[in-house]
């Protein structure tokens, strides 16, 4: 279908603001959006989110928690561009049900690919660019770590070029806070010094310093955010959250790293959504925003939380030799981003039962 499709709806009428630093954003939603990594587990909830907010666009029966989430935003078109490389862990379902919405397009891209990635932001000309897309698996950075700097490190450049070239209004830059290393007490601040441990947390890390030099140097109105551990409906099941619950229901092993005493923060999926949408309203051009849960446990912690949940003694869980390089205890201290007035909605608790109750149905395991 040719490019001009995207323009069939309305014409582009939004004009780009001058991105200097410490400048507020103004209070209106752009209305053209590009989204990076949309079929994956965070980018795909966003999708959901911002159509929900602005389009009264309807969740299905997983969504129990889209009622904590009715936002009185003022209903407006939005057209939405979700491009994404559909690696193994891109679901082109978690979409299906926005899929028919006429503000809705996609693209199948490698945000590696500078003639291609150049060709789809000129054609589309988005006000406000959310680069969620990323290699994400520690394990596999470990095991290799190429694909994660072409595609973290290189594809971010490219992303950034292109919304240089066309002159976008803002580009949200999603990081990790993985990029800070490992504390045994205190909680990082976003001025904290970067001490990423493992091949994936360097190469956010390397993003990151490109986003924001890039801010530095041309004026590219960037804003970085990192977020601590989600989980939540979609999520890739080689993720802790989802993986569990998966081995659980089987009846199957679950295997620990070490100890499991690591400890991470937990943010339910769509709270981080709702973050980002605070940080897109409010957020400062060149600034970088910590998002937290503040819910610190410890894996083993998080386990057995699953497992009381459906049933499942913890003689399931298998002791295995630790991983390389791991982070103990990640913490990042976010009251730069609750002065906008963001917090969480929705509890550990009954966002863990939310994540269960898609997690059993969308992977066919049924309740026993």
């Amino acid at each position: 279908m040719p490019f001009q499709y995207y323009f069939s709806r309305k014409q582009l009428h939004a004009t780009p603001f001058s991105a200097k630093m410490g400048m507020i954003l103004p209070r209106r939603m752009p209305s053209r959006l590009l989204v990076t990594g949309g079929c994956g587990f965070i980018g795909s909830n966003f999708i959901h989110h911002i159509l929900n907010s602005f389009c009264d666009i309807e969740f299905d029966s997983c969504d129990d928690d889209h009622v904590l989430y009715s936002n009185n935003y003022q209903e407006m078109e939005i057209d939405l561009l979700n491009m994404d490389k559909l690696t193994y862990a891109a679901d082109p379902d978690n979409l299906k049900i926005v899929s028919d919405y006429s503000g809705y397009f996609f693209e199948q891209c490698d945000i590696s690919d500078y003639a291609r990635v150049i060709e789809i932001f000129e054609n589309f000309k988005p006000e406000c660019v959310i680069h969620f897309a990323a290699e994400s698996h520690v394990d596999r950075s470990i095991e290799s770590g190429y694909e994660f700097m072409v595609s973290n490190v290189l594809g971010t450049h490219v992303l950034l070029e292109a919304s240089r070239k066309v002159g976008v209004s803002l580009f949200i830059h999603i990081s990790t806070d993985e990029v800070y290393g490992s504390t045994d007490h205190d909680s990082f601040s976003e001025n904290s010094h970067l001490n990423p441990s493992s091949p994936y947390s360097s190469s956010k890390a390397s993003s990151d310093l490109v986003a924001l030099s890039h801010h530095n140097t041309y004026g590219t109105p960037v804003i970085v955010t990192r977020c601590t551990n989600n989980f939540g409906p979609r999520q890739h099941p080689e993720k802790l959250v989802p993986k569990v619950i998966q081995l659980a229901s089987q009846d199957c092993k679950i295997p620990v790293y070490g100890s499991g005493m690591q400890v991470r923060d937990w943010l339910y999926v769509k709270d981080h959504c709702q973050a980002i949408l605070d940080i897109i309203l409010k957020g400062e051009v060149g600034q970088i925003y910590n998002i937290a849960g503040r819910n610190e446990i410890n894996n083993l912690e998080m386990i057995d939380s699953i497992l009381r949940r459906i049933g499942k003694s913890s003689e399931l869980i298998e002791h295995t030799n630790d991983r390389q390089g791991h982070d103990f205890r990640y913490s990042v201290d976010d009251g730069k981003l609750r002065s906008l007035g963001w917090e969480p909605r929705i509890s550990f608790e009954d966002g863990l039962d939310y994540t269960i109750a898609d997690t059993i149905n969308r992977l066919g395991l049924g309740k026993k």
